[in-house]
């Protein structure tokens, strides 16, 4: 018996060991498929290993991401919520975004800010948890942008795979798996379809209506997708997986990478086919567009320097055809996601898709304005129709016209991926423009300063603009409020004087500048009320106190003596014809020795003052005694004057 119980023991380990040997076979085998990017056959086979009760956070983490890759966003959203809830101690920062990513895409928004929020808790210097934190509202944003388009399906999709449209004389070339004229021997193990071609219509007599391949010479038995034309035709790139000379190249991982290649028009065919000089067997490049000059191409890469899984960049084109350094667009366009597809308009606004950036769901189409290559300005979500829960890509767009085509695999279209046409009906507004408005003025004699410069300069000390101040003092500028700037105001003989203005929401702002003399040109004897043109002083009937509305004025008179420590004064205090001319004497001289004496008191040194009544003894004009005059030539008589001593 007991010889029995162990035979059956030994039995059952030997099974136990046999299944659990083949368990690790299958593992291994979904593994290498899921490294070669084959991720049907992985999808299958990580299926069959959590059929069987095996699951671990590794396979949860892999299948979610076959999933993903595939645009199956309902099962990967299922993977990845069993993935961070029964094994949230393996869960990446990575898993939660795309977990947050497949949400959008099946519309649970409010789902989706829950999981970027335990992103945001998991990472610090990721591009794309800056940008939540910063862009909480972003479905407010996109919905303002929303509704600019309208759009309808291209007449030419098929029941297959229809994308990546691209401007060729009249008509268009895109990409498409309908017909791959080899009754499917060949299938990519990425999504289990067939390889893509390139197809053209509706771009000479001979494709009028009519879709049809571009050429032997350009399509091959393994993809060719995404392609740019120069403006005269003569020059094509397109992306198509690692093949040359009939037969195609792995990289180290198996993986047959993707790159740009440039083909020649000769007396009608393309031929002259060259792969592009910054290629390379271990990093894909892809997705080619040109700048309207046709000196620069743009594409997508996750070639060395990539910030995330695919970044876009540039490089030069020379006149002899050769080509520079390629350069990565940096953090603004680039995040530590998927950013690929870039097209570049004539009026310089790169388009581009991307699943970084906030959005619908997916990848979203994004729109930049980058005048003189400049990539720093605001990145728009395009907002719906454009946009929505599922992959919106491959976006091209003519301002002449305000026409454009982009692909997507939403519902409702015809195959798996179908091209749209649109037409724009409202532009995007890129720039963020602020009214800002104000005075300047003499800082000690408030007077407005007519023609004063009023320069805008930028935080790298470059003048972005200059205007003069009209007959009022007053000047006028529209800023980029995205951009942070210094305004500052100069005029001759004066201090300049600047504010800054950082990023803002738009709003209307207004800044008045006061500016100081550099220097006082003036001498002995001088009046410096003149100088600094004060209103009259004035004081009641019969008194000699001084006065609120007068305090303004004097105040001015000891800004200019604070400014200035070595400047000395004597008041000098006038009174018209009218009334006794002893009385008048009299009270003019407490009128000047109020004045005095309020300066004193606001902390002037008495040594540096010094007082005279004149009376009506310095009349400026013909209103002496029994002279008829009015009240107001009589006023000009009542003055005072700061005489400079010193």
């Amino acid at each position: 018996m007991m010889r029995k119980l162990q035979f059956l023991l030994f039995v059952f380990l030997l099974c136990g060991l046999g299944s659990s040997l083949a368990q690790e076979r299958l593992i291994n085998k979904g593994n290498e498929k899921y490294e070669e990017y084959s991720f049907s056959p992985a999808i299958d086979i990580y299926k069959k290993i959590i059929d069987k009760g095996y699951v671990s956070a590794e396979i949860l983490k892999k299948l979610g991401n076959s999933y993903y890759y595939n645009a199956d966003y309902k099962d990967a959203a299922e993977t990845y919520r069993r993935l961070v809830t029964d094994y949230a101690s393996d869960a990446s920062p990575e898993d939660c975004f795309k977990y947050a990513q497949t949400l959008k895409s099946l519309g649970d928004y409010e789902g989706s800010n829950l999981v970027m929020a335990k992103f945001v808790e998991l990472t610090s210097n990721d591009v794309r948890a800056q940008s939540y934190k910063n862009e909480r509202d972003y479905l407010k944003e996109i919905k303002e942008n929303s509704g600019r388009y309208d759009i309808k399906s291209f007449e030419y999709n098929s029941p297959y795979s229809d994308f990546a449209p691209s401007y060729y004389k009249e008509g268009l070339i895109f990409s498409s798996d309908r017909d791959t004229g080899n009754f499917a021997r060949y299938r990519h193990t990425w999504n289990a379809k067939d390889f893509l071609d390139l197809y053209k219509v509706n771009s000479d007599s001979t494709s009028i209506n009519e879709v049809i391949k571009i050429g032997e010479n350009v399509n091959t038995r393994l993809h060719e997708s995404t392609s740019v034309t120069t403006k005269d035709g003569q020059t094509l790139y397109f992306t198509r997986n690692n093949f040359i000379d009939g037969d195609y190249i792995k990289d180290e991982k198996g993986i047959i990478r993707l790159k740009i290649f440039r083909a020649q028009m000769v007396d009608g065919v393309w031929s002259e086919i060259e792969e592009l000089p910054f290629n390379n067997n271990a990093y894909s490049v892809a997705h080619p567009s040109l700048s309207p000059d046709e000196k620069t191409l743009y594409f997508a890469s996750d070639m060395p320097g990539t910030l995330g899984e695919s970044d876009l960049f540039m490089v030069t084109i020379n006149d002899d055809g050769t080509f520079g350094t390629p350069q990565n667009l940096g953090p603004n366009i680039n995040t530590e996601a998927r950013e690929t597809f870039p097209f570049m308009t004539n009026e310089e606004i790169l388009y581009f898709s991307s699943d970084g950036h906030p959005g619908l769901g997916g990848l979203d189409v994004f729109a930049t304005k980058t005048k003189r290559q400049d990539f720093t300005g605001k990145v728009l979500n395009v907002g719906e129709p454009v946009n929505g829960k599922n992959d919106d890509f491959t976006f091209i767009f003519k301002e002449e016209d305000k026409t454009g085509y982009f692909a997507s695999d939403r519902e409702g279209g015809l195959g798996a991926d179908d091209i749209y046409g649109f037409v724009e009906k409202e532009p995007l507004v890129f720039d963020c423009i602020q009214k800002v408005t104000g005075t300047v003025r003499d800082k000690i004699s408030n007077e407005v300063l007519v023609g004063a410069t009023v320069k805008v300069i930028d935080e790298n000390n470059n003048e972005i603009m200059t205007t003069i101040t009209d007959s009022d003092g007053n000047y006028s500028l529209q800023l980029d409020c995205n951009k942070g700037n210094f305004v500052r105001a100069l005029m001759d003989g004066y201090i300049p004087f600047e504010e800054y203005i950082g990023e803002s929401d738009g709003k209307p702002k207004i800044i008045d500048f006061y500016l100081e003399r550099d220097t006082i040109t003036a001498g002995f004897g001088d009046d410096l009320a003149k100088l600094l043109q004060l209103s009259t002083i004035y004081f009641d009937f019969d008194k000699y106190n001084i006065r609120k509305d007068s305090e303004i004025e004097i105040e001015k008179v000891i800004a200019a003596m604070e400014k200035y420590p070595s400047l000395k004064l004597k008041v000098n205090s006038h009174t018209d014809s009218r009334g006794p001319a002893a009385y008048n004497l009299w009270l003019s001289q407490k009128r000047a020795e109020s004045t005095i004496n309020y300066m004193i008191s606001k902390g002037i040194a008495s040594n540096r003052l010094e007082s005279e009544g004149y009376g009506e003894t310095k009349l400026i004009n013909e209103c002496a005694d029994g002279v008829k005059c009015s009240s107001e030539k009589h006023d000009l008589n009542r003055r005072s004057e700061f005489i400079i001593l010193e």
